[in-house]
């Protein structure tokens, strides 16, 4: 997550700077692909293969057998980077690369999911077929970036983006964050009922099936936008009520929790986000919209609030620290959180200042690079408690 921050923030600075950057391929979908199947597959395998055998009643994992995937997916993304300025086959050998690393660690998911005999599987079932759409998007832009097909690729990042990412998010949080919150606030109760889940599941499906219509059919028909905002405005103040009956107030006095629940309540913002722009393009004949806006505010705000309370969560936890968000972290999400504002108004504000998303990305970096100075020095370390592990 680091390098892909620090990436994109030189390559949207270096437009204002004497400095001619090379492209061979198109700065959008090179970072589109890479924040899209970069560092969230990596994210995911932690719990996947630490809380997902545990979901499905299986002994531990040994970190071993997923060295050699992992390592492919790593080296994948770091040679991506210098790629995607020189070649575009090199791009797509990079992600291929990348692809088959994930397809091996989903397939050793799959295997744990398929002999799983716990009861309650459903979760896992959901997470286990999000990372197959995943693995097959990764191919498929990789063919896309060799055969120099674009709008392939960005239907990739769609399924990459709602099919995968998403699905996976949504499955999680509704399993983990009532838990969290009850753990800790124990007046409330975990309610997360399965048809809640479902409600998530659809959701995720109705936006991948919308953004791959509007790849393929321009202008997009009335009635289609009618249908669109009809849907999504009942599922954003759903997702925010729920946001409300979760425990976002509550869980403002702790604040590893409140950065969870913050990250949660980007989601309702999203389908918000999502239903304005959709209706400004009804009301203008497709001439106005809120650009990019809800895209970021999934992708940076509520997948980027979520990872940093989770990766912060469990760094502290894995090591035998307390769990708790001091003044270093705190600080670092609101930065977080100042990047991801800003992101927004220079997408969804067409008179914006150019300079505005580059210092977002900035900003962005910065977060990042903090929280890596800080935590990756945890990693490979002994628990400071003595505990094994």
């Amino acid at each position: 997550m680091t390098v892909s921050a620090l990436w994109w923030a030189i390559a949207l600075t270096a437009r204002y700077l004497p400095v001619d950057v090379p492209w061979a391929v198109p700065p959008a979908i090179a970072h589109s692909t890479l924040m899209c199947f970069g560092f969230m597959p990596l994210f995911f395998l932690g719990f996947l293969f630490t809380a997902g055998p545990k979901w499905l009643g299986h002994g531990p994992i040994d970190a071993a057998v997923l060295t050699r995937p992992i390592a492919a997916m790593v080296a994948g993304w770091l040679l991506y980077v210098p790629s995607v300025h020189v070649h575009a086959w090199a791009a797509a050998a990079c992600v291929a690369l990348v692809a088959s690393g994930w397809t091996a660690t989903t397939l050793r998911f799959v295997a744990l999911v398929r002999s799983s005999r716990a009861p309650d599987r459903v979760h896992a079932t959901v997470v286990m077929i999000a990372s197959l759409a995943g693995a097959l998007a990764m191919w498929a832009a990789a063919s896309g970036l060799l055969l120099g097909q674009f709008t392939v690729i960005r239907a990739c990042v769609m399924v990459g983006l709602w099919g995968f990412a998403a699905m996976v998010y949504v499955s999680v949080a509704h399993r983990m964050i009532p838990f969290f919150t009850a753990n800790v606030v124990p007046m409330l109760n975990a309610w997360r009922p399965m048809w809640l889940l479902g409600v998530f599941v659809g959701a995720s499906l109705l936006e991948l099936v919308f953004a791959l219509l509007e790849l393929v059919v321009w202008p997009v028909p009335d009635s289609l936008r009618v249908v669109q905002v009809a849907l999504e405005v009942p599922l954003a103040v759903g997702l925010l009520a729920l946001a409300v009956k979760w425990g976002l107030m509550q869980s403002l006095r702790v604040r590893l929790l409140a950065m969870l629940h913050m990250g949660f309540v980007w989601l309702g913002v999203t389908f918000a986000l999502q239903a304005a722009s959709h209706l400004m393009m009804l009301l203008t004949g497709g001439s106005q919209s809120l650009g990019l806006a809800p895209t970021h505010a999934l992708t940076m705000g509520f997948m980027g609030a979520i990872l940093i309370a989770m990766a912060t969560r469990v760094s502290a936890g894995h090591s035998g620290r307390r769990l708790v968000a001091d003044d270093y972290v705190w600080w670092l999400f609101w930065i977080q959180q100042s990047a991801t504002l800003l992101r927004l108004v220079a997408a969804a504000w067409s008179a914006a200042p150019p300079w505005l998303t580059p210092l977002a990305a900035c900003l962005w970096a910065l977060a990042t690079v903090l929280w890596a100075l800080r935590y990756g020095q945890w990693f490979g370390q002994p628990r400071t408690d003595g505990q094994p592990g």
